[in-house]
């Protein structure tokens, strides 16, 4: 088993800072500061320097942490073989996923994947693509879950299926009764848009630039990091959106919101992307060839 100290020093060199180390590892920073100078006091050396409110690595801290990598990596490895010995798969994944996939995908993931494997913890984070792109190669997570196609070499990416995205408005909006719309029937209204980095953003952005209409030109009334809030907006009249088919349904069904298709139509990609250097076990195999699958499967039956 890798040295705890060794664990510790990793993670205050990966987030750069005791605190987030801390937090990360669910020790009081105290502790943290305490392995770290066993550590240093073993070496003979200093591993961090500190400053400005951040830590870096000094040039034997940079050795230690390549050595640190290959034995986590090995520690990791190790276990995974032992408990794959057993018939049932077992242990933590660490899952990433955007915020939609989250929301409107995972559940349906997680249920089949569990029912199959029950002693399996996923445990997950959500945020924007690029995030989860950015964590899946620092090697933070083991799988990512996304919705665009990654141009990184370090990852491997599988393309598992796609959503279609759609113009969404209130039920007595002008353009609800529209069978399809096109970006400069969309362009004079009031647009709830998402954040900056969210996958959907950059592909509505290139829709309307593809038919001659640029981000400045655009009549944007909000820029928001939750879906949920860009559709309780959009249901209440202050704007109109373009959000994925998948995440509107229910609210489509309710007569909350009416979703109309764009022309030319507009899809998300929906991949899954792991890194190519890192070891995988079974596990994590095993789960990326069932999320591939089931979501190529979901998306069929949703479209």
């Amino acid at each position: 088993m890798a040295d705890r100290r060794l664990q510790v020093f990793h993670a205050v060199a990966r987030h750069g800072s005791f605190t987030r180390a801390a937090e990360a590892l669910f020790m009081t920073q105290p502790a943290v500061t305490f392995q770290i100078k066993q550590l240093e006091e073993q070496f003979n050396t200093r591993l961090f320097d500190r400053g400005h409110g951040r830590v870096v690595l000094t040039a034997a801290g940079e050795l230690v942490m390549a050595y640190a990598e290959r034995i986590l990596g090995l520690t990791e490895e190790l276990e995974s073989r032992v408990s794959e010995l057993t018939d049932e798969l077992s242990g933590v994944l660490h899952l990433g996923t955007s915020t939609t996939i989250a929301g409107y995908w995972l559940p349906y993931l997680l249920e089949g994947f569990k029912r199959r494997y029950p002693r399996v913890i996923p445990r997950v984070s959500v945020g924007n693509s690029q995030l989860i792109e950015s964590r899946v190669m620092d090697r933070n997570l083991d799988v990512g879950l996304i919705e665009i196609v990654t141009e990184q070499q370090s990852l491997d990416r599988r393309g598992a299926g796609q959503d279609e995205l759609q113009l969404i408005v209130a039920p007595d909006h002008m353009l609800a009764r529209e069978l399809s719309v096109r970006a400069e029937q969309i362009a004079p209204h009031p647009l709830i848009h998402r954040e900056p980095g969210n996958a959907i953003r950059d592909l509505v952005d290139q829709f309307f630039a593809s038919a001659g209409i640029p981000y400045e030109d655009l009549n944007v009334a909000a820029e928001l990091g939750s879906l949920s809030s860009v559709k309780h907006l959009v249901a209440q009249g202050f704007g109109v959106a373009i959000a994925s088919k998948a995440a509107i349904q229910s609210a489509v069904k309710a007569g909350r919101l009416v979703g109309i298709p764009l022309e030319p139509r507009l899809h998300t990609p929906l991949e899954v992307i792991l890194l190519k250097d890192k070891f995988r076990s079974r596990l994590v195999n095993t789960f990326a060839d069932f999320v591939t699958e089931e979501i190529g499967r979901l998306a069929s039956s949703r479209n």
